[in-house]
């Protein structure tokens, strides 16, 4: 690495709902130093956003004259600066176009990165963060064809000449904690490890169920009642039917279309791993970093830096 790579360049927030995460980037796109810290605008007290802001930089307050790029859900209605989508299909180049710049106090400036919207089925869909994950992972030499984001609300995202092109959300997350924390299944949920099996089995069930989905759902209490799968797999049962389902409906139409990347390092990746290999696709995951790069890359493209 050569001396001009390892300057510092640029600060990078990935700034959700639950945690705060900053990069500080150098000027070959590199990460040099990082902060994280377990508060998304939902824990930012009073919406005090600049406050905060001040406070989780400190650390790097010798760096208080890099341009600062901002993305995820601080530009939402309930974040720092709320945004206007962008449309598709858009890239880096777009994203650039649409930074919206905000003014603190003391004079920093700080660029915030728009989110996606897109629509279909007569409603709407939207993203905030993941766009520049995308631009990031697509920087870095990852090729076009179907991405997918495991969490809470999953985003499974197509990409063609660098550009998204489409996209859909899947509630996998919050279903299986509502249904795991809320309903009749609760009573058969365990602390328990892993059970690959009872997983694999819901995934297969999943993958198949198609409108039968909710009749399926009550299998999770059945199957344990019968014996068919021990009570400690009752969760991860629950778990590989969710995304099973997940996966039926998004990678519809993209089989021999190349593998699907996953963008996590996680245990949750490591199951879509397995439930994607089940479904008879292929996967590779994105490199490290790409939220960091994404930045970069936008940065560049808008002239925030050269």
């Amino acid at each position: 690495m050569n001396s001009a790579a390892s300057e510092p360049a640029l600060i990078g927030l990935d700034w959700g709902t639950s945690s705060f995460r900053a990069s500080l980037i150098g000027a070959g796109g590199e990460v040099l130093d990082r902060l994280a810290a377990p508060e998304g605008i939902m824990h930012v007290e009073g919406g005090l956003f600049e406050a905060a802001f001040t406070r989780l930089l400190a650390p790097w307050a010798g760096h208080s004259d890099l341009p600062v790029l901002a993305s995820g859900m601080i530009t939402s209605r309930n974040g720092w600066v709320e945004t206007p989508y962008v449309g598709l299909p858009a890239g880096g180049k777009e994203l650039a176009r649409a930074i919206v710049t905000h003014q603190t106090t003391d004079g920093r400036t700080v660029h915030f990165i728009t989110g996606l919207a897109s629509e279909a089925d007569g409603a709407p869909d939207v993203m905030r963060g993941e766009e520049t994950q995308i631009v990031g992972a697509v920087a870095m030499d990852t090729s076009d064809g179907c991405f997918v984001m495991p969490g809470t609300h999953s985003k499974w995202i197509e990409v063609s000449e660098g550009r998204i092109t489409r996209f859909a959300t899947y509630m996998t997350g919050d279903v299986f904690a509502a249904l795991r924390d809320h309903t009749i299944l609760k009573a058969l949920m365990q602390d328990a490890p892993f059970h690959d099996e009872g997983f694999r089995l819901g995934v297969a069930s999943g993958l198949s169920a198609g409108s039968e989905l909710l009749h399926r759902l009550f299998h999770v209490r059945s199957m344990p009642l019968f014996e068919k799968i021990p009570a400690g797999a009752s969760a991860d049962y629950l778990s590989g039917m969710l995304i099973g389902a997940e996966i039926a409906g998004g990678s519809a139409g993209k089989a021999n279309r190349g593998p699907v990347t996953i963008i996590g390092r996680d245990d949750l990746a490591d199951r879509y791993e397995t439930a994607l290999g089940i479904a008879g696709l292929t996967t590779r995951r994105a490199e490290p970093d790409i939220v960091a790069r994404g930045h970069f890359t936008i940065a560049k493209a808008a002239g925030v830096i050269v």
